[in-house]
């Protein structure tokens, strides 16, 4: 009886294991948000094996996907838009303010052709500028007609569709994520976008 039940045990935790390792996050319409939020979902689906595909628009700290998730996992489809700007932090005045720190932090972190694309168009600035078409699929893998969806999830848990995460839940997801004397704490404590 109980080598049967760690039989089991063992056959569940395989199939729980195959089934993360070909689940599909299909990224369509989204607008992005936090930079650490977007950093963390991708670095999870990095780990796991998860591919990413990229289906509409994914603009700002969701481009993301195309620094940290390996090329061989991450493809983009023919309605694959990405949008890239400078990164940004709100103002006590209820503005926006450029963080160039972050904003160098994450050319930094873009493969070298997304770079010299961005670069070419302008540099990352307040306003944005779309990669699409030939020139995307030039950079990222096309999907193929086998790629199929499992598990969807275009924002990072904890998202809303706005970008923005709500007050309680941010603090314990950053809580738990940056410690201080980290330098992304300063990005976090920034809600830099």
């Amino acid at each position: 009886m109980r080598r049967t039940v760690l039989v089991l045990a063992a056959l569940a935790a395989m199939s729980i294991m195959a089934s993360s390792a070909q689940a599909t996050m299909r990224i369509s319409g989204d607008p992005g948000g936090l930079i650490l939020a977007y950093a963390e979902r991708f670095l999870q689906a990095r780990a796991s094996g998860e591919q990413v595909v990229i289906d509409g628009p994914c603009l700002s700290a969701c481009t993301l996907a195309l620094a940290m998730v390996p090329r061989g996992q991450v493809c983009a489809t023919s309605n694959a838009v990405l949008g890239f700007h400078a990164a940004w932090r709100p103002t006590s005045h209820g503005g926006k303010t450029t963080s160039s720190v972050a904003t160098q932090a994450m050319m930094e972190l873009y493969p070298a052709d997304v770079r010299s694309w961005i670069d070419r168009h302008g540099g990352l600035t307040p306003h944005m500028i779309y990669l699409q078409g030939h020139e995307l699929s030039a950079m990222v893998p096309t999907c193929g007609a086998a790629s199929t969806t499992v598990a969807s999830a275009g924002q990072p848990a904890g998202v809303g569709r706005t970008g923005h995460t709500p007050g309680a839940v941010a603090r314990a997801r950053y809580e738990r994520v940056v410690r201080p004397g980290q330098p992304r704490a300063r990005l976090a404590a920034q809600q830099v976008r």
